[in-house]
């Protein structure tokens, strides 16, 4: 195994403006970039370039960390409230929801000694500002004391397979299933809102009917509050090394892969498919999410009039690209 290089990093903000107009939220933070989990499919592998790094094992073995994010966040956390003369709810409305773990994961294992990602929602509880985390890692529950009192939107705990086999495949470095699944429930247990995010969904790998029932009935038994899914997206990096690690361990599905994706995404019809499939299994499990303007219903009453056959059990989530 190589052995991990930590690098800092002195950044001038923290909070990214989301350009995408089609995500629910307006800022993203990642308090890393590199990512020790070492996923396969991960499309912030793409980012590589940028810095003049290849998408490969360099992702999951050079480590930066933003060092000063936190007081980066304040900064301008403070700048933005001066300019609503301090009135929270005023700010609160002007930024909206801030989501960590769009590219890296906030908790992975230099987490656990750097504490970024806690002095960053120390700073986001202090302005009350409504966040949303993604995660792989059960070291979220570490700050359980400051989720608790913070603005949380929700926890969305990254799970596609319950096979620890097909997890150490393509996610070599990240916690094995049930150990977030059980985050998962202990964060519920506590108040915080939280549920599975499905991503993304690996074609011949974790997309049959029976994976995708077994993952979301365990998320359900789990105390999920609702599902998302994602499909894969394969841009050219990743899909250079994610190809070169089917190669090693499922050389025989490589042809199939390159057939269904002659670009960045699958096939229209399988990708139909499989969205039709994790919606009908959301909505047998009652999987939704859990606010009833999201599910097109804005009351009781409202919500009766809504033919169970038109829900749209939870949002389908594509795997985009968020700056750092």
């Amino acid at each position: 195994m190589a052995k991990k290089i930590y690098e800092t990093q002195t950044v001038k903000q923290t909070l990214n403006k989301v350009q995408v107009k089609s995500m629910p939220f307006d800022w993203s933070i990642n308090p890393y970039r590199g990512c020790a989990h070492g996923c396969s499919f991960c499309y912030a592998r793409a980012f590589q370039s940028f810095i003049g790094r290849e998408a490969d094992d360099d992702f999951q073995n050079r480590i930066m960390l933003k060092t000063n994010a936190a007081e980066a966040l304040d900064a301008q956390l403070s700048k933005l409230a001066q300019r609503f003369s301090y009135d929270i709810g005023e700010l609160q409305n002007h930024v909206g929801l801030v989501v960590l773990g769009t590219a890296t994961d906030p908790y992975q294992p230099v987490e656990i000694k750097a504490k970024i990602t806690r002095a960053c929602l120390e700073v986001l509880a202090k302005y009350r500002i409504r966040t949303s985390i993604t995660t792989r890692s059960p070291l979220i529950l570490r700050d359980l004391d400051l989720l608790s009192r913070m603005n949380i939107d929700s926890v969305n705990i990254s799970l596609n397979s319950l096979d620890p086999a097909v997890i150490r495949m393509m996610e070599p470095g990240a916690p094995l299933p049930y150990k977030r699944l059980e985050a998962m429930q202990k964060l519920s247990a506590a108040g915080v809102r939280a549920g599975l995010f499905i991503a993304p969904i690996l074609p011949f790998l974790t997309d049959s009917r029976e994976s995708l029932e077994q993952l979301m009935t365990a998320a359900k038994d789990h105390r999920a509050s609702f599902a998302m899914t994602s499909l894969l997206r394969l841009s050219p990096d990743v899909k250079g090394w994610f190809l070169h690690m089917l190669q090693k361990h499922e050389p025989e599905l490589v042809p199939r892969y390159n057939s269904l994706f002659q670009g960045a995404y699958p096939d229209p019809r399988y990708a139909d498919k499989i969205k039709l499939l994790a919606r009908e299994l959301k909505q047998k499990l009652q999987l939704y999410d859990d606010e009833p303007e999201k599910r097109g219903a804005s009351s009781p009453a409202a919500e009766a009039a809504v033919p169970a056959s038109s829900w749209m059990p939870g949002p389908e989530v594509e795997q985009l690209s968020f700056p750092f």
